[in-house]
């Protein structure tokens, strides 16, 4: 059906720049080859809930090792995922059990709250220990090599974007329904199995403050589907060590060339240093990336330029990167004249042509 929706999605996997920046995703989207989560569920991690958090720390570099040793020898035919058996507590198991553990003292993102979620304590993300879903669909809207896409929305935000599109769920003007990791989990499956879904897209607000569910709920998954983490790459370097080996795609929310800019619009300190090095984490361990950014109104040269030119110098064409022009002021945006506006077919035109200028041809 989406075909007929959006004839672009059927020919997405035949997109050259697709194939270079998302080859592995779409191997694992039409059942090739296995999800990154698929293969930490065999990684055998033996631990006892009385081993120090140091300790479990330790056993997951470890188990890291073993998984990327087994994704070599499944991605290259040497061994067949069907005939290994799944161990009585896995990779993802252990990952799920440093989240709760870190939940007692939240640094799931880079602000650090240290807030005990697990006792009801509640960070600027506004989660406490529960996860809260706004909706879930199989969304139409988003990249063609995406649709149809089985999209999470999140309550709760560790942002606080002044033009925020999606401000009822990110400022808990909308509360949501709590969610557990089996209840996601078995939601997936059935969008995957009988909808033909592409993938389990996590997103907000942002999926960050709810790793601990989400990560339950790889571990409860018994469909292969392609896991893409749609979020404003705020994790902290604890949480993208847990997503290593649970998500296939990072789909990065790329906003700002500079600090200053990120402090006043979205009040984050330290913008450009975190947000750079987790995409640079996310190359690290070979998952894929497909990075947007939004051109904002007076930002083309503050903001556009800094960040195509970072991308083209750290990431290449090996990153997909989406030019997006769909802005309009919303949320708080009229207390700021600079954004007030809707951006214009110039500033749009520009923004492309730096990204020509530099060598970037890997656009959505």
């Amino acid at each position: 059906m989406y075909w007929l929706l959006r004839p672009d999605a059927a020919r997405a996997f035949e997109d050259r720049g697709v194939k270079h920046a998302l080859g592995r995703y779409i191997s694992v989207a039409t059942n090739e080859k296995q999800a990154n989560f698929r293969i930490a569920q065999l990684v055998a991690s033996d631990y006892s809930a009385q081993d120090s958090t140091e300790e479990l720390w330790k056993l997951h570099s470890e188990k890291l090792k073993d998984y990327e040793r087994l994704k070599a020898e499944l991605d290259a035919g040497k061994r067949d995922y069907a005939s290994i058996a799944k161990p009585e507590k896995t990779l993802l198991d252990l990952k799920r059990e440093l989240a709760w553990r870190m939940l007692e003292s939240c640094e799931f993102c880079e602000r650090r709250c240290k807030r005990n979620r697990r006792k009801g304590e509640i960070g600027f993300c506004g989660v406490a220990g529960e996860a809260r879903l706004s909706s879930e669909f199989l969304h139409m809207g988003e990249e063609a090599c995406l649709v149809p896409s089985h999209t999470f929305f999140f309550i709760g935000c560790n942002f606080y974007c002044v033009y925020c599109q999606n401000w009822p769920i990110s400022r808990h003007v909308e509360k949501g329904l709590p969610v557990t990791g089996e209840y996601l989990a078995e939601l997936a499956r059935k969008r995957r199995l009988g909808e033909g879904s592409r993938n389990v897209n996590l997103v907000g607000g942002s999926p960050t403050p709810s790793l601990h569910v989400i990560l339950d709920m790889l571990a409860k998954l018994d469909v292969n589907v392609p896991i893409v983490w749609n979020s404003n790459m705020y994790m902290s370097q604890e949480a993208m060590a847990l997503l290593h080996g649970a998500v296939d795609v990072y789909l990065g929310d790329f906003k700002y060339g500079n600090d200053e800019c990120a402090m006043r619009l979205s009040r984050v300190p330290r913008y450009f240093e975190v947000v750079t090095r987790n995409l640079l984490l996310a190359r690290e361990q070979q998952a894929e990336l497909l990075i947007r950014h939004l051109v904002l109104p007076n930002h083309v040269e503050c903001c556009t330029r800094k960040i195509l030119e970072w991308i083209t110098k750290n990431l290449g064409n090996k990153a997909r990167v989406n030019i997006m022009g769909q802005y309009r002021p919303e949320f708080e945006a009229y207390k700021h004249a600079e954004i007030s506006r809707k951006v214009t077919s110039e500033e749009m035109g520009r923004a492309f042509a730096i990204a020509k200028e530099l060598g970037l041809w890997n656009l959505d």
